[in-house]
């Protein structure tokens, strides 16, 4: 398989995924604003969206979307237990994270990233993430991860999200389940070497 991502991008968690999972990818860098690889060749003609993550499988199809793409990588991988089987009442609780992450996280911290949004717009913004990490802080009392004591890929996800914060400077320390959660996350080996790899963590 191949991965193509952009260092610290959303493309994060699907990286954490498949070195979670075990299973052996490429890593392909992609150059977002000039929407090419490391090569010069065109990524639009690898996904026309322009975005990342994408995953490039054995058979040449290539998969898009961040939610779906780490559900396939632990289906692959079914034995490490990073989703819930299939059809199964803690599958779509699964589901029901990965949804909220990409549609009340992902989405309100994407406007932030512009250069031409005014301070007082990407002050709205951050106030609407913060309100819903405030939510994850008070789902997590009592919990390692999201899905319980069991790490799944809900969790590189939210991970990711959290570092963007910690980016950003988003203070949470008034909210410290989610702050020993990203602590408890960033310990994890697989979580360290995808930093690594990406040039966010220095290797030690």
């Amino acid at each position: 398989m191949k991965l193509y991502y952009s260092p610290g991008a959303c493309s994060l968690s699907p990286h954490i995924a498949l070195l979670e999972a075990g299973l052996p990818y490429d890593l392909v860098k992609v150059d977002l604003r000039a929407k090419t690889l490391e090569n010069g060749d065109d990524y639009l003609k690898v996904n026309p969206k322009g975005q990342v993550p994408a995953l490039g499988l054995p058979s040449g199809e290539i998969v898009t979307e961040g939610p779906v793409i780490v559900q396939m990588i632990a289906d692959h991988a079914a034995d490490k237990s990073l989703a819930p089987p299939r059809d199964s009442g803690e599958r779509y609780k699964l589901l029901e994270w990965l949804n909220f992450i990409t549609s009340e996280l992902h989405k309100n911290f994407s406007p932030m990233f512009s250069p031409v949004l005014a301070d007082e717009a990407k002050a709205f913004f951050k106030d609407r993430v913060m309100a819903k990490f405030k939510y994850v802080d008070g789902q997590l009392a009592g919990r390692d991860y999201l899905m319980g004591s069991q790490f799944s890929v809900a969790d590189g996800y939210l991970f990711t999200m959290l570092s963007w914060a910690e980016r950003m400077k988003f203070d949470l320390s008034a909210m410290p389940n989610l702050v020993a959660y990203k602590n408890r996350v960033a310990a994890r080996p697989k979580v360290q070497e995808a930093l690594t790899k990406e040039g966010l963590m220095k290797a030690g």
